[in-house]
């Protein structure tokens, strides 16, 4: 007994080092990201599936900071990244990347974009961390540990419901139309309004904050939401299992709400 509690210490230990670290690595992230933003008209820009799949030297130089950084500091950790794929590790943590969600907004010179991280041990959401560096805002989570907002507990407020608040709906070149359609309807006969901002995951974040009455999508990365959904639910809020089967290299559904907004976002969903 006395071995397992030293060994659940220490993975807590481990987690606690890291958590700090994602905030801290996010943050520098972001900088990085801004500085770029910033003189946005010399970047290169390649196009991935489509016009609107779009990459910038932006993208892979932020990824590659924070690989960087995290390997300093945890050198076993693996990583699972927008940009250059998976990358096995041997301690149980696997960290999960988008360098700039939001892309589309970043290069077109809009704000709404941020950095975020998902940190996985043993394939469970642990810590997640999503920086906003035009509108210096670092919202994170500790799994069991609550949410923040630049250091702030952080909880959704309770009168916050679909009638008085818009909904984010994520719609891409890789959503079928008709079924996005569908859910506009639907959301609108409910009373709510739509609201997309370009970028799943700081839509999450504002699901968090009691910003949005929550997001649903028929089409999202992993990278895009796995920290969000972590950050959701430490704040009062109610989300959608992501990848039943934990293969986090595959896209699915995403539905996260405040909870006074939950049963109806659940019924569009489930809706055929």
């Amino acid at each position: 007994m006395r071995d397992e509690l030293v060994e659940y210490e220490m993975i807590d230990e481990a987690l606690n080092e890291r958590y700090v670290q994602a905030r801290e690595i996010a943050a520098r992230a972001g900088a990085l990201a801004l500085v770029y933003w910033q003189s946005r008209d010399q970047l290169v820009i390649e196009s991935k599936a489509s016009l609107q799949d779009i990459v910038s030297e932006a993208d892979r130089a932020v990824e590659s900071k924070i690989r960087e950084d995290v390997a300093k500091s945890f050198p076993e950790d693996g990583f699972l990244g927008e940009e250059f794929g998976d990358t096995p590790g041997t301690s149980g943590f696997t960290w999960v990347i988008d360098p700039i969600d939001g892309t589309s907004p970043f290069l077109h010179g809009m704000p709404n974009w941020c950095v975020a991280i998902c940190l996985l041990r043993d394939g469970e959401p642990v810590v997640g961390v999503i920086s906003v560096p035009t509108q210096a805002e670092d919202f994170a989570a500790l799994a069991g540990g609550g949410a923040t907002l630049n250091g702030v507990p952080l909880r959704i407020p309770a009168d916050v419901t679909l009638g008085n608040a818009t909904t984010g709906v994520g719609a891409s070149q890789y959503s079928e139309p008709g079924r996005t359609a569908e859910i506009v309807r639907e959301l609108t006969a409910r009373g709510g309004v739509l609201f997309n901002n370009g970028s799943g995951a700081l839509m999450l974040a504002y699901v968090a904050a009691g910003r949005l009455a929550g997001i649903v999508s028929e089409y999202m990365n992993a990278w895009d939401c796995l920290g969000g959904l972590l950050i959701v639910r430490e704040a009062g809020g109610r989300t959608a299992k992501f990848r039943a089967d934990g293969d986090f290299s595959k896209p699915d559904r995403v539905l996260a709400a405040v909870p006074a907004a939950w049963e109806p976002l659940a019924a569009i969903m489930d809706r055929r």
